[in-house]
């Protein structure tokens, strides 16, 4: 873990956590079976939709999101309703994990309003609601995208300044990128396809969304200079083609958790 060599660990003397990223970080507490009751995690939600409008005239209909479990309907309702940064300050984490995994997706936007073009928006059909059927899409990997993200990432670099809603946490980076190979229990490996399927019908370059990542990690040091890094060596990022998740490049074998769970000081 990089940052001043006089800090512990980020977990090691307990508080709450709040994740704002995807599973990469969420799943370190289930492989390493530790306790969640201070633990608060937001996901599918890019940056510019966290800070981003909520659509006008958007009213999301009552009950659970059609084919959705009930975390997944959760985060795409947290998304859409743009409840997340205010669920994020009054739970008044000690330790704020970061990772941009879930930056894969594309964004709607238009008129202020941002959302994420999540698997999970498609799914329950939700997209076709009217407020968000003008939306233009923006490609992640296109220049209006990256704009937008960069003018999200200062908003919330902010929130880490002092006086600002989360200057007493500490932030820290899951600097994870996307394997390009699997490792089987026995220890072979193989290669992985050089994209992935985002969304259905939208395939996407692992070279791209990694060269982009690693820019993301770039500025993300550079706007919140209290920031802590966690990083696997290249050695341990290999996908687990037995995931409980399924194989995905983000989906890593066992020896990846246990690592990064190490670098946080994790019990």
């Amino acid at each position: 873990m990089s940052g001043p060599s006089r800090l512990p660990p980020p977990l090691a003397g307990g508080g709450r956590v709040a994740i704002l990223g995807s599973c990469v970080s969420r799943d370190l507490w289930r492989m390493a079976g530790a306790p969640t009751e201070d633990l608060l995690y937001i996901s599918r939600t890019r940056l510019p939709s966290l800070f981003g409008a909520r659509p006008a005239g958007l009213v999301l209909p009552e009950g659970p999101a059609p084919g959705l479990r009930a975390n997944p309907a959760r985060a795409l309702r947290t998304d859409l309703s743009k409840t997340g940064l205010d669920e994020i300050v009054r739970f008044r984490p000690d330790v704020v994990i970061l990772d941009f995994i879930d930056e894969r997706f594309d964004l709607l936007a238009g008129a202020g309003a941002v959302v994420t073009a999540s698997w999970e928006l498609e799914t329950s059909g939700w997209d076709a609601l009217p407020p968000l059927m003008p939306l233009r899409r923006l490609d992640a990997l296109g220049d209006a995208d990256a704009t937008l993200w960069r003018r999200s990432l200062d908003a919330l670099a902010h929130l880490f300044t002092p006086g600002a809603p989360l200057s007493g946490a500490r932030p820290v980076l899951h600097a994870a990128t996307w394997a390009g190979a699997l490792r089987t229990a026995r220890g072979r490996t193989e290669a992985l396809e050089p994209d992935l399927e985002i969304t259905p019908g939208r395939r996407a370059p692992r070279a791209a969304h990694n060269a982009r990542l690693l820019r993301m990690h770039a500025l993300a040091r550079a706007a919140i200079p209290r920031l802590e890094v966690v990083k696997a060596p290249d050695s341990l990022e290999f996908s687990d083609p037995d995931h409980v998740w399924g194989l995905s490049p983000f989906h890593y074998v066992g020896d990846y958790y246990a690592e990064i769970w190490r670098q946080l000081g994790g019990r």
